[in-house]
């Protein structure tokens, strides 16, 4: 009850920025508790601990979504609407991206690779996955590996959308544990660094040492704000139409409205879906 009473839609409408730190405490209080309590399960407890914090505002937040596309029958307002619920889930994302990432920096390599052991089989499997396309091609074909990105995070789109149109908040499971990959993903890349510049430099440049912080978390982010703020879109329509189906009755006007904002909203993420995916094969790479 302490955790989920913090907040609330309204307060988080009012200053978005705040739900930074509310993922940082859920997400460390949910390592703590994981570590202490769970600690050969802890890669998944972790997740599901941070999720059960997370599901009162994420329920509430589709609940006044739901109740705007009743009463705001303009496209454009009710889109600018939406906007103020997705950009305090984007913060409270990376409230868990931050925290998450911290504790694989900081923490003793054993208990790290205990925390993190499902997340960085994952990360293996997608590199794994990446390198068949190259050897597979005999070349580096950035095509390929585009259309092996979209391919993969319209799934994971379309997981949103389920996971919370069968599960009301459901699919910040989903996103919780994509925040918990892409945060070993960054932790390998910038503990590997920091043990380079290290051995090299000893800790007299320590300018060095906050470069790899700030490239670890642009790397990684340039194109996954595309990607995650799709899923959040995507979350966003299927509880929408979740809610929508229990109050109202589907061949109603209200309930056609609510659809047409659905599908605007999934529209919108495709397209985000696509662009992120634009950037990470042809821009992040250029950069990093």
């Amino acid at each position: 009850m302490v955790l989920e009473s913090l907040t609330s839609p309204a307060r988080a409408e009012r200053k978005p920025s705040h739900l930074i730190f509310y993922g940082i405490l859920y997400a460390s209080v949910a390592i703590i508790l994981s570590l202490w309590i769970f600690r050969e399960q802890s890669s998944l407890i972790m997740v599901f601990l941070t999720v059960l914090a997370s599901i009162p505002l994420i329920y509430n937040t589709l609940k006044l979504e739901e109740r705007k596309d009743e009463t705001i029958q303009n496209e454009k307002r009710l889109l600018k609407e939406h906007w103020k619920a997705l950009s305090y889930f984007m913060y409270m994302f990376i409230g868990f991206l931050i925290a998450y990432s911290l504790w694989y920096i900081f923490l003793p390599t054993n208990s790290v690779e205990t925390l993190f052991s499902t997340q960085i089989s994952t990360i293996k499997s997608i590199n794994s996955n990446l390198i068949n396309i190259n050897l597979s091609t005999s070349a580096f074909n950035r095509e390929d590996i585009l259309y092996k990105i979209i391919d993969n995070n319209i799934k994971v789109l379309l997981f949103s959308i389920l996971f919370s149109f069968f599960y009301g908040a459901g699919a910040i499971f989903i996103l919780t544990w994509n925040a918990s990959v892409i945060a070993g993903a960054m932790g390998i890349y910038i503990r590997n660094n920091l043990s380079k510049v290290t051995a090299t430099l000893g800790f007299s440049q320590i300018s060095q040492y906050f470069s790899i912080f700030s490239v670890g978390f642009f790397r990684y982010m340039t194109h996954g704000i595309f990607e995650i703020l799709a899923y959040f879109i995507g979350a966003l329509a299927g509880g929408i139409i979740s809610i929508a189906v229990i109050k109202n009755d589907i061949y109603s006007k209200k309930f056609l409205h609510v659809m047409k904002d659905v599908s605007v909203l999934i529209i919108l993420a495709l397209m985000i879906i696509i662009i992120g995916a634009l950037v990470e094969v042809y821009i992040t790479p250029s950069l990093f």
